[in-house]
Parts: C-alpha cells; structure tokens; sequence
C-alpha cells in the first residue's frame, strides 16, 4: 500500500498554489477591461485603474488573464499603458462593436448620407495623421478642426474629379472605381454649410456631418475638443492615435493620403491652395487644420 501512495504522489504531484486563478484575481481582470471601456478616463486620475495598469506590467499571468477576459467578450487589445490606459477596440463581431451604418442611422435614413459619415471619419483620421512617422511617434499630438477637415474632402474632391476628367470618366464612375471616385461626386455636390431659422448648422451639411463625427470621436475618448473656433477645434489622444494604427493599412485611407492634398515637410500639415475656389462653398475663415 505504501508503494502505490508513493508512486501515485511522484506521478501526479500537486500543481503549485501560485499558478491557481483565484475568484478575485479574475475580477480584478474583468475590472481592468472595464476600465478600458470607459475611453474618457484618464488613468493619472483614477488610482485603482493605475494600480490595475501596474498589475498588468508586472505580472504576466494576470496580463494573460485580462487580455482573455478582453478576447471573450469580443476585444482587441491596442495598448496597455500608463498613456493609452487598456485601449480596446471592439471586433467585428463583438456586442461593443460600433458599425457605421448603426450610427449613420441616428442622424439620417438616406444611404448616400450614411455613405458620406463614413467619410467625414476617413478625412478626420487622415488629416490628424497625415504620416506614418506621426502614426509611429507617441507624442505626437495631431489637431483638426471641423471646416478644416470640410475644405481638406473637398479639395480631395476637386483632385478626384480631375483625375476622372483627365480619364475621360467624368461621367457615373466604372464599377471597379475606387471608393472615393463615388464619394467626391456626393460630397462635392452637397452644401457645406448654411443657416436654419435659429442660425444652427443643418446636419445635413457636410460641415454638420463633421461635426457629428467629431463628436461621436470625443464621446468615444478620441478627440478632445479645445475651442470653438472654425466650428470646433479638436486635439487627438493616445487611443485615437492606436485606432488610427489599426486602419491606416485600408485601402480608402491610402488612397486619401495619395491625392497629394495634404502636404507634410517639416512636422507641420496644411491644405494645398486650391487653383479656384469660388465654387466650393467654403465658410470665411475655414481654419485648416494644424499639428504640433
């Protein structure tokens, strides 16, 4: 008898205490991914949050817990640091998941309109990161404005419609077109602005589409606003900047980038001067945007 106990200990010895997943330990995980789902908390203003984001740097088996945690309820992991917090972005198929046409619905019902938001997005990301150094560089802090990002599409707009011409395309665009050979014909055609009875800005107008991204961006903790000028002037944040990372490989958003409308030298981004424009229904004083 006292063979077989020896035995069976030698062959399935008890696994060490410290390797056990406690009850606690997952709900500090669970409250970590929690804390990531609230994108305007700042972890420098919250303690429990940066004794979490501690926790995850030093102890690999608790990261390894909270990015399960992340995995199973549908969440990519971007960053975990003392900067971004526990920046998650939603998979397609995850409950948390934000799709375009859900939020282009709550403003208008019109498909062209939907396919216009998604847009005014695309200009937003593209002209706050108008380089891959500025997407790779930590501190860099991109800075766009509501008519900015309106003068930057349409200027896009006018090198589409160029380039259509130029093709001898200047017609309903082939069905192998590029997105954005669509896109310029709706934008283009759409007022920028205007004035209803009590001077607030149409939401239909592209300026009010912007707008609407931008703040759907500072709901979401991508975008913080810092004035009122050129119809709202905006920084961008850490977790914006990861989010950016995660969609600048896309097709539409390099072929934004590749009009050439946004020249970047010396780390500073401006909008190319347009030849003519009388006809683009540019508010005074469309305050492009600027970086730092």
């Amino acid at each position: 008898m006292s063979e077989h106990v020896e035995w069976s200990e030698a062959e399935t010895p008890a696994p060490p205490a410290a390797t056990a997943v406690t009850p606690a330990d997952a709900a500090d995980a669970a409250r970590l991914v929690a804390f990531g789902l609230q994108p305007k908390l700042q972890p420098a203003r919250d303690q429990e949050y940066t004794e979490l984001l501690r926790r995850y740097r030093d102890d690999p088996a608790f990261a390894r817990l909270a990015d399960a945690v992340a995995t199973g309820l549908g969440l990519v992991v971007l960053e975990v640091s003392p900067r971004a917090g526990m920046a998650v972005t939603a998979a397609e198929d995850s409950v948390f998941a934000v799709r375009m046409g859900d939020y282009a619905r709550r403003t208008a019902a019109d498909s062209g309109d939907r396919f216009l938001h998604g847009l005014a997005h695309l200009a937003v990301a593209a002209l706050a990161f108008p380089r891959p150094e500025d997407l790779a560089d930590d501190t860099y802090i991109g800075r766009v404005s509501v008519n900015g990002v309106d003068a930057f599409v349409r200027q896009a707009c006018r090198r589409l419609e160029e380039r259509a011409e130029e093709l001898g395309e200047n017609t309903d665009p082939a069905t192998d077109a590029p997105g954005l050979e669509t896109a310029w014909r709706i934008w283009a055609r759409r007022s920028a602005t205007g004035a209803t009875k009590d001077s607030r800005r149409p939401a239909a107008s592209t300026t009010g589409m912007v707008a609407k991204a931008m703040a759907f961006l500072t709901d979401s903790g991508f975008l913080q606003r810092t004035g009122d000028d050129s119809g709202g002037t905006y920084r961008t944040t850490a977790r914006y900047q990861l989010q950016v990372r995660d969609m600048a490989g896309t097709a539409a958003m390099a072929e934004l980038l590749e009009l050439g409308v946004v020249p970047v030298t010396d780390g500073t981004a401006s909008l190319m001067p347009a030849e003519d424009t009388d006809d683009l229904e540019l508010v005074a004083d469309a305050g492009l945007p600027f970086h730092s």
